[in-house]
């Protein structure tokens, strides 16, 4: 089926869709689907019809190039429409990329002290601040699921729940080893240090989409423990949780009941389990594209953050911002938007 062919049922279905719920003709049940795809479709509908009003426009203007009075008056337009028209082929290609099931879901971000020390217990504290910054400052809710600190005031692992609109769509892009390149603290001779955590975005799974079965869970209790050994409590209200088929395994400790601690951990292990799965997917897709085009090295630092020189570098897209103190501060809608349109250009290269 050619590009056009697709175009044009794509336009068939949403003339269709628009004729069945104007008339009565959907039922009750279909017609909540049916509106949501309609007004889906809408959207790419308008944008079709641009390109092709744009296309015939070309077309006239072109025809009219060797008509001796008009021709002239037709060149200079025609630059400008051409513009316009790739500007709407463009829109029109992001449009038609399959959209990720997952954008439009909260997430589950965990944040995690790498090599480094205390020194990266602290730096993961840091970006755990930054991602609740910008979730206030996108109006997200934030709920922490856990948190292990250091006695520095540091934090060893934390996972949180954020929730919203696109909270998955634009946080997704986080994932991944993060380094930081400062004079700790704790360090007395000014020498620069290398540090590094983890983030891991993972789309939040309601019970429909990851059926967990209770003969594939080994479900341990005990006590909770405080920094230093310390008792929390003195019952058994800490939970952990081992998902046998995938060996995946959630704790969680910080609520004083066992069965609220239980629930954070099913909230938690079914967002993993529903990554792993969208993970099986995709590395069968990867493999079949290595298999095509080849495969490079590459290293699994994401993001660079250099203190000294007030610089933050993604290393995907070789971008370097010089503004390290606004994005520390939760400004990271720059970072963001360059790496969502750097997916998308790569998506639509791999449509072609």
């Amino acid at each position: 089926m050619s590009l056009d062919d697709k175009l044009d049922a794509i336009l068939a279905r949403h003339a269709e869709i628009g004729m069945r719920l104007s008339t009565g003709e959907a039922l009750s049940g279909d017609f909540a689907a049916l509106s949501k795809e309609y007004a889906d479709l809408t959207t790419v509908a308008a944008a079709i019809e641009k390109r092709r009003e744009l296309d015939q426009e070309a077309a006239d203007l072109e025809a009219m190039l060797e008509d001796d009075e008009l021709g002239e008056l037709a060149g200079a337009e025609l630059p400008e429409l051409r513009d316009r028209r790739a500007e709407a082929e463009r829109a029109l290609q992001v449009l038609l990329l399959p959209r990720d099931e997952a954008d439009e879901r909260s997430a589950i971000v965990e944040v995690r002290a790498g090599t480094g020390g205390d020194e990266a217990a602290l730096f993961a504290g840091d970006l755990l601040a930054m991602y609740r910054r910008y979730a206030e400052l996108r109006r997200w809710k934030v709920e922490m699921l856990s948190l292990s600190q250091t006695p520095l005031g540091g934090c060893k692992e934390a996972v949180m729940s954020v929730s919203g609109k696109d909270v998955f769509a634009r946080l997704k892009y986080e994932s991944g080893t993060h380094r930081v390149q400062r004079v700790p603290e704790t360090e007395s001779q000014g020498r620069i240090h290398t540090s590094a955590a983890t983030v891991a975005v993972l789309p939040e799974a309601e019970e429909v989409d990851v059926q967990i079965d209770e003969k594939d869970l080994k479900v341990d209790t005990y006590r909770s423990q405080g920094a230093g050994g310390q008792h929390v409590n003195t019952t058994d209200s800490a939970v952990r949780i081992t998902h046998l088929p995938t060996g995946i395994v959630v704790q969680q400790q910080d609520e004083k009941s066992q069965h609220k601690n239980r629930a954070r951990a099913m909230k938690v292990l079914r967002a993993r389990l529903y990554e792993y799965e969208r993970a099986q997917a995709e590395a069968e897709r990867a493999a079949e594209r290595r298999n095509q085009v080849g495969t490079g090295d590459r290293s699994q630092r994401i993001r660079t953050y250099n203190f000294p020189q007030g610089r933050v570098t993604d290393h995907r897209i070789n971008l370097t911002l010089y503004k390290l103190d606004r994005v520390v501060q939760g400004d990271l809608d720059e970072l963001i938007e360059a790496l969502a349109a750097e997916d998308q250009a790569a998506r639509i290269a791999q449509l072609s």
